[in-house]
């Protein structure tokens, strides 16, 4: 598993971001039942970056605390079956690694939903990286049910990390 981690930012948290996102990587592709090695790119930006990112991808004028980028059109979330069939679009060729998308993560939103949520900034960077990882699996959250699902899956995710609210 790889991650691309760059921060355009002068944020520096109290924790190791490259080795957080590798940890939530790893757990959620286990869960998801990923056969492949894979490979994400996060983008650690502040609310104007992210606002201007928003903007132009999603037609969205405002910050927001995170965007996904998912590379691959799944069928159903996490079934992993048909990404062979596109190989050239799906892996990197040097590397042979699943290539899962893009997140971009607000460093300002990190700090402000910690703050607001009673909880660290670890576990709200933990929290995001988990929510965008799925979405990089093919979940969503438009209907209440399939909002039901992720928040069940982030919740085992970083239970059985061992970041918790308190944390």
């Amino acid at each position: 598993m790889t991650s691309y981690v760059e921060n355009e930012t002068d944020t520096d948290f109290s924790f190791d971001e490259q080795r957080l996102v590798s940890q939530v990587m790893e757990a959620v592709l286990e869960a998801e039942g990923c056969p492949y090695e894979a490979s994400v790119n996060v983008l650690l930006t502040d609310d104007e970056g992210i606002r201007e990112y928003n903007r132009e991808y999603r037609g969205i004028d405002r910050a927001t605390d995170v965007l996904s980028f998912p590379n691959i059109a799944y069928g159903q979330p996490s079934d992993f079956s048909k990404v062979e069939e596109a190989e050239a679009d799906y892996f990197d060729p040097d590397s042979g690694e699943l290539l899962l998308g893009d997140i971009i993560l607000s460093v300002d939103k990190i700090k402000e939903q910690a703050e607001c949520y009673g909880h660290s900034q670890l576990r709200e960077f933990a929290f995001l990286v988990t929510h965008s990882m799925l979405h990089l699996c093919g979940y969503d959250h438009m209907e209440e049910a399939d909002a039901g699902e992720m928040e069940e899956k982030q919740r085992n995710i970083l239970e059985k990390l061992g970041i918790t609210r308190e944390k």
